[in-house]
């Protein structure tokens, strides 16, 4: 188990592979699959400080075309199913229109959102400018916050771990 931890960090550490990892998972976990990306987007982070803003833009354009995907079924959803009953999340993205996918980013609820505004069709150019601008915001916050943990309790995880 220890080989395999070492080799997964040596592949992320790897900008080319972490760049290209990066976008893959936060485009898989923008979609509807529970999955989340930020702890991708931290490896590579950590294993090259230097590529930081680098990172956040990858993770940003790749889970925001995830968020675009979604609200790409929803618009094919409402016309298969154009008669579905209205409810408290229709309503409330109908009253907000495209600035509610500043939300885009929140665990659980965010990637919903994103494919309630394709059946509702909120526009999808600014639609799809909020979700980038709260999805960025999300990682610059999640990954600085990360890299403020000490790095001995990374070490101590890590050993926990395998």
């Amino acid at each position: 188990m220890d080989a395999l931890i070492h080799w997964i960090f040596e592949v992320l550490a790897v900008p080319e592979v972490g760049l290209l990892s990066v976008f893959i998972v936060s485009f898989i976990s923008a979609t509807l699959l529970p999955m989340g990306s930020e702890p991708a987007v931290f490896a590579v982070i950590k294993a090259n400080p230097e590529l930081f803003w680098l990172v956040i833009a990858v993770a940003t354009v790749g889970n925001t075309l995830g968020g675009a995907v979604d609200y790409a079924m929803g618009y094919a959803a409402e016309k298969a199913f154009h008669k579905e009953r209205r409810s408290f999340w229709f309503g409330w993205l109908e009253r907000f229109g495209p600035r509610a996918m500043l939300l885009a980013w929140l665990p659980i609820i965010g990637d919903p959102i994103c494919t309630l505004a394709g059946w509702l069709r909120l526009p999808f150019w600014p639609s799809l400018l909020y979700m980038a601008v709260g999805k960025f915001l999300r990682y610059v916050t999640v990954t600085f916050l990360l890299l403020k943990v000490p790095d001995g309790f990374w070490r101590r995880l890590v050993e926990l771990i395998s």
